[in-house]
């Protein structure tokens, strides 16, 4: 089968590869009619080390199951699933906590011998916790959309689910990437977005490309800021009488963004970061976050906690998330895909296998 493979930065190759195979009794194959390139598959692609192997890659997809693990219960050859893009056995305290992305059985799709999603088929580990089925009639026309339940739109969802947005708070997104955007969609079906008298229940989206920007006012974002660093962080603090941000939501992970975060969040709010970080170590202290009572939450989105109950609203028409999409490859074009995203020609590319 066909798999796409990263050997270094900016080489992303199309290969045969060994089909995918049952491997364990609770695998099972989906053959892949629907993936994308994730912002997060950007990092590698800048900075990963030369390998001689290629490193399997995506991590989003619909399709169909082929075949079935002996100790799988739920699912049946020809059933039409989606998958977040972590696996995880849906049963252990950690995942009735609702956080399935830190499952001791879980992992990472493209690691641990687990193949890619951009790919003609992929091996789905814990596959009965993973794995949720999909009506069988669906419009092709909500396809996009039920994809984003896979990573982007609900990563959105968890930044502003963890940030406790709400009415009447003030949500600040810092990035108009699709995760950025993703989070001002969620914020507004959270009810944020309606200002009361004094300025409060904003969404403010800081972002620097128009098209993008445009989404995101579409989606219900009631300010943009175009400018970063501390002129940002002012004309945030304009926007707000001077008080902040009630919940800010980081969806960069540079260390510039998180600056902006803490230099704009309001004395006792909330940042939450969904933006994968490129750093290890981040401030704190007095200055940023402990002199304000603010604080810090966030981190890898446990999708699968939030899929079936965002299910029903793109079926029936409440959020269309798929429209941060805007282009779309076959399998073999997908370095193309990676380029256009790399140099921002396009915000995100769907691949069909």
């Amino acid at each position: 089968m066909r798999a796409t493979l990263m050997y270094g930065p900016g080489d992303v190759r199309v290969e045969n590869v060994p089909d995918a195979r049952i491997v364990a009794p609770t695998d099972a194959v989906v053959r892949v009619t629907l993936a994308c390139v994730c912002g997060s598959d950007l990092h590698p692609y800048h900075s990963m080390d030369p390998s001689g192997e290629g490193a399997p890659m995506g991590h989003e997809f619909l399709g169909v199951v082929e075949e079935t693990g002996s100790e799988v219960r739920g699912l049946k050859r020809g059933d039409f699933v989606v998958s977040p893009f972590a696996y995880s056995d849906n049963t252990c305290p950690i995942c009735r906590d609702g956080f399935h992305t830190a499952c001791p059985r879980g992992g990472w799709y493209g690691a641990g011998g687990v193949g890619g999603a951009q790919a003609e088929a992929v091996r789905v580990p814990q596959a009965d916790g993973t794995l949720v089925k999909l009506p069988d009639d669906v419009d092709p026309a909500l396809l996009p959309s039920l994809l984003t339940l896979s990573d982007v739109y609900l990563t959105g969802y968890h930044a502003a689910h963890m940030g406790r947005v709400g009415p009447g708070r003030t949500v600040t997104v810092i990035g108009d990437g699709a995760v950025g955007l993703s989070a001002v969609l969620a914020a507004r079906r959270m009810g944020a977005g309606t200002p009361d008298a004094e300025g409060r229940g904003r969404i403010i989206l800081m972002g620097r490309h128009k098209v993008r920007t445009d989404l995101g006012l579409e989606w219900g974002a009631t300010d943009v800021v175009a400018e970063r660093g501390a002129e940002g962080v002012a004309k945030v603090m304009e926007l707000t009488g001077g008080e902040g941000s009630h919940v800010v939501l980081e969806a960069v992970g540079l260390m510039p963004a998180y600056e902006q975060a803490y230099g704009i969040v309001r004395p006792g709010g909330v940042i939450s970061r969904v933006g994968v970080p490129q750093y290890e170590e981040a401030p704190v202290g007095f200055g940023s976050l402990f002199g304000k009572n603010a604080g810090l939450t966030g981190g890898p989105a446990p999708v699968r906690a939030y899929i079936e109950q965002a299910i029903p609203d793109v079926l029936e028409g409440r959020i269309d998330p798929g429209k941060v999409f805007d282009a779309e490859v076959g399998l073999d074009q997908v370095a193309d895909a990676y380029r256009l995203m790399d140099t921002r020609a396009n915000l995100k590319v769907l691949v069909r296998p």
